[in-house]
């Protein structure tokens, strides 16, 4: 019998969602420290003197980070398991954050973010490879679908955090507060996330059957007398990076770098810009700070809405949909410049299409190829495409800068959204056709 035909055909088990939910935590912890520059900038600019197109560069150097993290730790996470990725990905973090708040200028600073980007990235490719594997099939779409939406918890939980720091420490007290959190979440990966039994049916290590065993009595399903003599005789398989290039994977994976490229552009405006955009209104840093939190629960409500919606209708369309509610949603932030209510309000219609396209696109990811590839194609698609994460806050701050007002670059930046559902629907085609 094959554990893995186990894990798919049975109910999911408390332990399982267990996992799932410690994925969810780790995810709101990368949520926090990605966004924990954006709450911070508007002190950095003050102390140190910075203007926007400055700016705009030290908010993009944990995203450059993130882009490497990805690729090179999702590679890595195929090769020594998703568990042990996951810890070294969080004592990276820790280490990132607390020398970040330590910094004394521009340079030091960026150093830092770009070593806690390499932690980020590489714990979005585990974590979304573990909690595929650790889910039945019938909840695997909202099983990654929940992980990802952790994300804007982060933002929310994190923003809250943000704003009380604020009113009582400068910026560098919320660099602080996510090393910490970094830190407590190494034991509970440690004691509450066991390797994946994919992994180990893929790797087939010595002591193959008696982890997949004690994960198996974990889960309260049927252990192994022995592991099935298809994995015992199956040929290693060529190195990931290479398959993913092969005829059979190359179409997915270049679309799905394209596709996530510019969302992700349009997601970073709005969860990097709105800090200092309020702020330049006249409003106070911990307002802004509210005003992120409004998009993390937009962001939020839109992930868990498009999870739900994933046992009733197919994901390609949803996320489809969401993109487009994107384009038309980050236009109106861009001209809701009234008051501090109606820019809350647009920034959390903004986080919820925004926030459901990006957790629609991991659930595609995560069942658009098999466990051997999981983690380097969830990597690789993600790091080539948080190209357009890096680019979104430098481009946006020298559209600023050449005199753009903000209705103007948020029509521009809200283009990536629309060019992505395009995108997405052509993938949508090359699946049927194939």
């Amino acid at each position: 019998m094959d554990p893995r035909t186990i894990i798919d055909d049975e109910p999911m088990s408390p332990f399982q969602w267990s996992v799932v939910a410690i994925m969810v935590g780790l995810l709101a912890l990368d949520g926090f420290d990605v966004l924990s520059i954006s709450f911070a900038s508007p002190g950095i600019a003050a102390e140190w003197g910075i203007d926007r197109a400055e700016l705009g560069l030290v908010l993009a150097m944990e995203l450059f980070g993130m882009a490497f993290g990805s690729i090179f730790i999702g590679r890595i996470a195929d090769r020594i398991g998703r568990r042990a990725t996951i810890l070294a990905c969080l004592v990276i973090m820790a280490a990132g954050m607390f020398a970040a708040s330590r910094s004394t200028g521009i340079a030091t600073l960026s150093v830092w973010r770009v070593l806690t980007g390499l932690g980020l990235g590489g714990m979005l490719a585990a974590t979304n490879a573990a909690t595929a594997e650790v889910s039945n099939k019938k909840f695997r779409s909202l099983c990654v679908i929940l992980m990802a939406a952790g994300y804007p918890l982060g933002n929310i939980i994190g923003g809250s955090a943000a704003a009380v720091l604020l009113t009582h420490y400068d910026w560098r007290a919320v660099f602080v507060f996510g090393s910490i959190v970094a830190l407590l979440f190494i034991p509970v990966v440690w004691f509450g996330a066991p390797e994946s039994i994919a992994f180990h049916m893929h790797r087939r290590r010595p002591d193959a059957l008696e982890k997949i065993n004690v994960t198996l009595r974990r889960m309260g399903h049927v252990q192994l007398a022995q592991l099935p003599a298809e994995a015992n005789l199956a040929p290693l398989a060529p190195q990931p990076k290479k398959r993913l290039m092969s005829p059979e994977f190359r179409a997915p994976t270049l679309l799905l770098t394209l596709v996530y490229f510019m969302h992700i552009m349009t997601f970073y405006f709005i969860l990097k810009w709105i800090p200092k955009i309020v702020v330049d209104m006249g409003f106070e840093p911990s307002a802004a700070a509210g005003v992120l939190v409004a998009a993390s629960i937009g962001g939020l409500l839109g992930s868990l809405l498009l999870g739900a919606l994933t046992l009733r209708a197919n994901v390609f369309w949803l996320t489809i949909g969401a993109m487009l509610l994107s384009f038309v949603f980050v236009i109106w932030f861009g001209k809701a410049q009234g008051d501090l209510r109606t820019l809350s309000m647009a920034a959390a219609a903004a986080g919820f299409a925004a926030n459901a396209g990006i957790v629609g696109l991991y659930a595609i990811i995560a069942a658009a190829f098999p466990t051997a590839l999981r983690a380097t194609a969830t990597g690789a698609v993600i790091g080539f495409g948080r190209g357009g994460s890096a680019l979104a806050p430098p481009l946006a701050g020298f559209l600023f800068a050449s005199g753009y007002m903000l209705d103007t670059v948020a029509y521009l930046m809200a283009m990536g959204s629309l060019v992505a559902a395009a995108a997405l629907f052509w993938v949508r085609q090359l699946i049927r056709r194939s």
